[in-house]
């Protein structure tokens, strides 16, 4: 077997419908307009050219979000946050995202909202609702006068649905929300079930533009074991879904050695348009569970308007001559990520090192 599994763009290319390339194009068109008042707004202009061109943006943006609805409702498998979720619910995700978007939320913050973001996300995903059958879960608490005390507390029935599942790790930017995921599994789990984990470094070239992107799986620095996979529930949990290529490239590989998942689950926490319809056309057993859509990629195939590197935001910057293993990623979350995670870094830590 190769070392290195390569995807590129002109792999990608293709798939797309003409209705697809068609719908892509509109969103370009109008996102190209709200780019104009984006101009002029960094000028610092007077008060009311600034007014005149807020106004413009929320128009435009109101405009695109029907769009986005609009296109993404002719696929069963995308699942848009505030398109399957009752109004109500729609603040919370709107002030989620503007808050990892914003350039002055810091790294403990922004660790802080993922977490958020990834809990909405289980429950879009698995159905968590005051309708789901329930278990019952006794407690022993602190108070011991007059007697221990103990409380009941009712909980959905998830077991079903979530005990056959696999973290796989799209590594590096990917590590820490799927780390939360498998958090929010055991909890909602009747067993406190931890779920595997299947690690896979995979980084795109970003020496190369949208047009002759690639997309490197290197299979050298990846660790998993092919039991682990046959016949599970796959979960995939990366921040930012931009063109899906990376995706694509790991389910393409594992498919090719004979992997035959029972399914597969990507999570997002904003993914691009273009790149929810790559994987709806790559890959036929894909459902994505994203809390934003973005409208367009840039010619770097960087999500617009987006967050900017989710996993270094995240992680923190490696350079490029000592980059970290991944023990070393680990440790640098520090002891209160890794209280609060310690069984899921117990599963990778026996991953890498078994």
């Amino acid at each position: 077997m190769e070392n290195e599994i390569v995807l590129t763009a002109q792999d990608l290319e293709g798939l797309l419908t003409p209705e697809d390339t068609a719908d892509i194009q509109r969103m370009e068109a109008s996102y190209s307009q709200a780019m104009e008042s984006f101009k002029l707004l960094s000028a610092s202009p007077n008060e009311n050219t600034s007014a005149r061109e807020k106004e413009k943006i929320i128009v435009l943006y109101n405009s695109m979000g029907k769009m986005l609805q609009e296109v993404t409702g002719k696929f069963n498998r995308i699942k848009v946050y505030p398109f399957e979720t009752p109004t109500l619910l729609h603040a919370e995700a709107s002030r989620l995202i503007a808050k990892l978007r914003d350039e002055r939320t810091g790294h403990d913050e922004f660790v802080y909202y993922i977490q958020r973001a990834y809990e909405l996300l289980f429950n879009l995903a698995f159905g968590v609702t005051s309708s789901s059958q329930k278990h019952h879960l006794i407690v022993k608490t602190p108070v011991t006068q007059p007697v221990q005390n103990y409380a009941v507390h009712k909980i959905p029935d998830v077991d079903d649905k979530i005990e056959n599942s696999v973290m796989c790790v799209m590594l590096r930017g990917a590590l820490l929300p799927s780390m939360i995921l498998s958090k929010e599994i055991q909890e909602n789990s009747s067993t406190g079930f931890v779920t595997p984990f299947a690690l896979f470094r995979i980084k795109r070239n970003d020496h190369r533009k949208q047009a002759d992107m690639e997309y490197v799986l290197d299979l050298k620095k990846s660790f998993f074991h092919w039991e682990d996979l046959q016949g599970k529930d796959l979960i995939f949990a990366d921040p930012m879904n931009a063109t899906g290529g990376s995706l694509v490239t790991i389910v393409k590989f594992l498919k090719e050695q004979n992997i035959k998942p029972k399914s597969i689950k990507f999570f997002n926490v904003i993914s691009a348009l273009q790149g929810s319809l790559n994987i709806m056309r790559a890959l036929d057993d894909v459902t994505i569970y994203t809390l934003w859509m973005d409208p367009v990629l840039n010619d770097k195939a960087y999500i617009m308007p987006g967050l900017g590197d989710a996993g270094d935001r995240l992680n923190g910057l490696d350079t490029e001559d000592t980059p970290r293993n991944m023990i070393q990623l680990l440790g640098d979350y520090g002891p209160n990520i890794l209280g609060l995670y310690r069984s899921q870094v117990r599963k990778i830590e026996e991953t890498i090192l078994g």
